[in-house]
């Protein structure tokens, strides 16, 4: 199946798309080449352009350039393989605790094809000022509802409970590893204000 139809049938027929994965044989590196790193390259590329050449007005400072579309693309691109990588492993974990199988291959589909709305909110970073319409992505915790009992064969009074504890390990993988990322940017550049471009008085 093309990475479009998958995508397209995923977000629009999930119940019946998700029946169509688990007819499928998946692995873990299987799934980050042929879907994961595909999707990944939506949100690095939008954040790349719109942090390196459109830009966004701060408080104090304008974020923009090369440097900062260079920043933003590695912590995209990072973060991402962080949450599916490092998701997929706990989740698959944490599943007998709720009733599931354990199945790493699964695990590794259900984390993936579920987080489809978040790599395609990427493309908001095309925009900085929109960015915040990236919170469209949290579709993908009902689709990662709709699709536990298809891989995981988890006992329906336990889904609300699994879904609501991976969708707190995922987020917080995404907030630590981009928080790693920034200090250790900020460790190479040896200041913190470095990236930012600051606007002169009367600037807009």
């Amino acid at each position: 199946m093309s990475l479009i139809a998958r995508v397209r049938k995923i977000l629009f027929r999930p119940v019946t798309e998700w029946r169509s994965i688990a007819a499928e044989k998946g692995t873990m590196r299987s799934v980050l080449v042929r879907f994961v790193l595909p999707m990944a390259l939506i949100p690095v590329v939008c954040s790349f352009v719109g942090y390196g050449f459109v830009g966004a007005d701060g408080l104090l400072f304008r974020v923009s350039g090369l440097y900062w579309g260079t920043a933003m693309a590695i912590d995209s691109l990072i973060t991402s393989l962080s949450v599916y990588l490092l998701g997929t492993w706990l989740v698959d974990r944490m599943a007998p605790a709720f009733g599931g199988d354990r199945d790493l291959g699964r695990s590794a589909q259900l984390v993936a094809y579920a987080y489809t709305p978040a790599w395609l909110a990427g493309i908001f970073y095309l925009l900085p000022m929109v960015q915040q319409l990236v919170v469209l992505g949290l579709y993908g915790v009902y689709l990662f509802y709709l699709g536990i009992p298809v891989l995981k064969r988890m006992p329906d009074n336990q889904r609300i409970a699994f879904t609501i504890s991976s969708a707190i390990v995922l987020i917080i993988i995404r907030f630590v590893v981009g928080l790693l990322i920034v200090n250790i940017v900020y460790a190479i550049s040896g200041n913190p204000y470095l990236p930012f471009t600051f606007l002169a008085p009367g600037d807009n």
